[in-house]
């Protein structure tokens, strides 16, 4: 009997989005650091320092002492009370304990944000250059994702004025402020603006504000603080310097709640139940995370005086987080074989554009300066050596 071949099923189409680029250069410096190579990383958009001393002290007594099982679905009681607090302290908000979701990393609140405020087929827009994972996400879930070209004429961020120009008004926009890859903010006068605009108009706003409490000058403000049909995204990975805790949280309108809390307990059933735990101490140690802030604002004040020296002088403004987006135009429209070279021939590793700006991206490379300062400081040296004068 002659035997039939298998037919192994395809990979779904949601399964093809674009590849988070620089998780392979952060990849390839793991293997260049395996062979005893030299690294110089500002690739990997992170914090160099640990958990804040009160969050390990916490995560240390709950290992000993607690259970650690299942949470309630939008997270321990606690905690959503502490985030809550969090904001009378920040921003003057008072946001109750109720609004609060707590979610396994921004990623994972931005899954159900997305999933409980937008429909296969539904227009989302978002700037252009913008964190990938929004695009590739929207696009995994049936949305039609619209980008907005951002350049320095609006210091990277959308306006009223290119939503007016829509064809049509979208479902949803996602805000980023401060932005990553840009370090830019969106101004309070412009964000009540989009965000009146985009009440009128019927557009749901997910706002990440990740990098809130990462700022040098005015500090960044919460779209809550203009509209309460906003979703904003949180989390503890960059000011509270808790990246592999995967732990966030999300302001949920009361409209979705309900959605929200049924999606998080099919998705995941709780968030990690130690991290929750731990993360209630991190409101205790504000004086330690803006310790760390401070820190970045020397290294982003080393290398906005540096880089030019080097040739890199088309900088996106710094305005919070811990980025610089520079223009590499003079010598590539290829950033990501610019970035494997530069690895391979320096040590130093770099996130390439084309992560962040599908269109424009080939010439753009984003460097984070949370790391150690001579480090960072080193790896000008060698950029410098390296590109061609």
């Amino acid at each position: 009997m002659e035997t039939q071949p298998l037919r192994v099923p395809a990979a779904s189409v949601r399964g093809g989005i674009p590849a988070f680029e620089v998780m392979r250069v952060i990849d390839a410096v793991v293997a260049r650091r395996a062979l005893g190579l030299p690294i110089f990383d500002l690739s990997a958009g992170q914090p160099s320092t640990p958990a804040p001393a009160t969050v390990r002290a916490a995560a240390a007594q709950a290992i000993d002492a607690d259970r650690l099982g299942y949470t309630n679905a939008l997270g321990i009681p606690p905690l959503r009370a502490a985030i809550a607090r969090h904001y009378r302290h920040t921003d003057s908000l008072e946001v109750a304990a109720g609004s609060v979701a707590v979610t396994t990393g921004s990623s994972g609140g931005f899954l159900l944000a997305f999933l409980a405020a937008f429909d296969p087929g539904d227009t989302v827009v978002m700037a252009r250059p913008g964190y990938p994972a929004y695009r590739n996400m929207l696009a995994a879930l049936g949305c039609t994702v619209v980008e907005l070209p951002c350049g320095p004429e609006t210091r990277f961020q959308p306006t009223v004025a290119q939503l007016d120009a829509l064809p049509a008004a979208p479902q949803g926009i996602v805000l980023a402020s401060p932005a990553n890859p840009t370090g830019t903010m969106v101004a309070p006068g412009e964000l009540a603006a989009i965000t009146a605009w985009c009440d009128r108009n019927g557009v749901r706003v997910v706002s990440d504000e990740i990098y809130h409490g990462i700022t040098y000058g005015e500090p960044a403000v919460s779209s809550w603080r203009f509209s309460r049909s906003a979703i904003v995204v949180n989390s503890f990975s960059k000011y509270f310097s808790m990246t592999g805790w995967r732990a966030g949280w999300l302001l949920v309108p009361d409209e979705l709640l309900d959605s929200v809390d049924r999606l998080a307990g099919n998705f995941t059933i709780c968030p990690p139940a130690l991290s929750q735990v731990a993360a209630v101490a991190a409101f205790d140690a504000y004086d330690e995370l803006d310790a760390n802030v401070q820190r970045y604002k020397h290294n982003r004040d080393l290398l906005l005086r540096r880089l030019p020296t080097v040739g890199l002088d088309r900088l996106a403004p710094a305005d919070g987080a811990f980025y610089i987006y520079a223009d590499v135009a003079r010598w590539t429209d290829d950033s990501l074989g610019f970035a494997a070279r530069l690895l391979a021939e320096t040590g130093v590793a770099v996130a390439p554009g084309v992560d962040f700006d599908p269109v424009e991206g080939g010439h753009f490379i984003r460097m984070c300066f949370a790391g150690d300062t001579a480090e960072i400081d080193r790896a000008v040296d060698l950029l410098g050596e390296w590109l061609p004068r």
